[in-house]
């Protein structure tokens, strides 16, 4: 029977994965991990949330040209454990792209997954402007 390696809370320095996953001040590396494509007319944006119960956990929710996701993990304690999990809650705010139809958003969540697609309407046509010379 293997014992558990107890994490000390009091350490002088940081867990080498706490640093690698934290906001870094040069950079956007972010401990919610999302990807997003264009892909057949939708903006895709996938994010990794496994564990969660999507109806619960999860909520997902788009204003002013922005899509915000956010979770919640709860921890529950037990004695003499070792846990790299994030507790917590989460967010994270992507901008959309131009055209993007918030009404129509949909999300899917499937093996630790969340998928959001948002339609996105077709690039208007560049309109030129006539430019009016005047004569001093």
């Amino acid at each position: 029977m293997s014992t558990l390696a107890r994490r000390q809370a009091s350490s002088l320095l940081p867990d080498l994965w706490d640093i690698f996953d934290a906001s870094w001040p040069f950079g956007t590396r972010h401990p919610l991990h999302v990807e997003d494509f264009v892909e057949e007319g939708s903006y895709v944006l996938r994010a990794e949330l496994p564990g969660l119960d999507a109806a619960k956990d999860i909520d997902v929710s788009a204003s002013e040209g922005s899509l915000t996701i956010t979770a919640q993990r709860e921890e529950t304690k037990k004695e003499q454990h070792r846990s790299e999990f994030r507790y917590g809650s989460f967010s994270r705010t992507v901008s959309l792209p131009s055209g993007a139809d918030t009404s129509k958003i949909s999300a899917e969540y499937k093996r630790g997954i969340l998928e959001v697609r948002v339609p996105i309407a077709a690039p208007p046509e560049e309109h030129k402007v006539q430019i009016d010379v005047q004569q001093d």
